[in-house]
């Protein structure tokens, strides 16, 4: 692609949305610069969350997969749903699969969290591991919808495109995993972390 591909990050949404198509059918083409731009695009939200639904361990595979997905199906993205979306859509199932396939989570007690890359948690180290072994010990569809929501700050509709479920459901799986989040840290700690 010819030029500079800061004019693919336009401010405003119509274009946005404009550029958003040029940097897709440039990737379509087979254009290097432009599927580099995509990556680094989201390559850092991508690795942080499958290390979130998945485990550090895990991230850097599955986002190599998650890429190799998305450079092999853009010829068929229909632009029905924004990229990010249908990149995070991507990711989620990437690290869901992976989350599945592997032996049951461990307790509260046995969980080993690796730290997740740019977190941006508290800077008590004793409450960050208190905060991500609880993230262990949740249900991986939690950890999904409270990542997506509470980490990444996507809306209830966005989230529901991502995981093809209902608003509601994205909703009620988000009040779900903020409740047992809360179980898991305990009262005083739940209400200094605002979940």
């Amino acid at each position: 692609m010819k030029g500079s591909l800061e004019s693919l990050r336009p401010p405003d949404r119509v274009s946005e949305a404009k550029g958003e198509a040029a940097l897709v059918e440039a990737c379509r083409v087979g254009d290097r610069e432009a599927q580099e731009a995509l990556y680094l695009q989201y390559r850092v939200r991508v690795h942080n969350l499958c290390a979130r639904i998945s485990g550090e361990q895990e991230a850097d595979e599955l986002s190599q997969e998650v890429f190799l997905k998305v450079f092999r199906g853009i010829a068929r993205f229909r632009g029905d749903s924004a990229l990010g979306t249908w990149i995070y859509r991507l990711a989620v199932n990437a690290a869901l699969t992976h989350v599945t396939r592997r032996p049951r989570e461990r307790s509260l007690e046995d969980a080993s969290w690796e730290e997740p890359a740019h977190t941006q948690l508290p800077r008590d180290p004793r409450l960050r591991e208190r905060i991500e072994r609880a993230m262990a010990a949740l249900p991986a569809g939690y950890r999904a919808v409270l990542t997506l929501h509470d980490i990444e700050g996507l809306s209830h509709e966005e989230i529901a495109d991502i995981l093809g479920c209902r608003v509601g459901t994205s909703k009620s799986q988000l009040h779900k995993a903020r409740q047992r989040m809360r179980e898991l840290l305990g009262p005083a700690l739940s209400r200094e972390v605002r979940l």
